[in-house]
């Protein structure tokens, strides 16, 4: 299966993932991104490619480019990510540049208490028709 050139992996159980997705969903009118969960077919292609992600509680962010697929994950996949949308969130992409230690850290221990505050993911709105076609399974 072809994946699209920009994809974002989620985590589907997660509530903070959930309303990531549609966060990006309402600020990405050109459709850049396409979405998965990590719980799906597609990232399960993904996870054999890169057996070191499979381990990994964070949002994935896969690039195809013309050197291969690129994979980020914790604080990068966060900016790589914003750097995909339009106008000022695209600007966030140079965080990239604050050291990637202190940047994971702080993602890690978000990540570390998010079902403990916001929850888990017990109904998804439904993807409108025009963006059915940017989610895989």
């Amino acid at each position: 299966m072809a994946l699209p050139d920009r994809l974002v992996l989620f985590d589907g159980d997660c509530a903070v993932c959930d309303r990531t997705v549609q966060f990006l969903l309402d600020r990405d009118p050109e459709g850049r991104l396409a979405y998965a969960p990590l719980q799906g077919d597609a990232a399960s292609g993904i996870l054999e490619r890169h057996p070191w992600l499979r381990d990994l509680d964070t949002l994935v962010f896969v690039e195809q480019t013309p050197d291969g697929e690129r994979v980020s994950v914790h604080s990068h996949a966060v900016f790589g990510i914003m750097g995909e949308l339009p106008g000022a969130w695209s600007t966030l992409r140079a965080l990239k540049w604050v050291p990637r230690p202190l940047t994971d850290a702080g993602y890690r221990a978000f990540a570390a208490i998010r079902y403990r505050v916001f929850g888990r993911v017990e109904e998804c709105r439904i993807p409108k028709p025009d963006e059915m076609a940017r989610f895989l399974a």
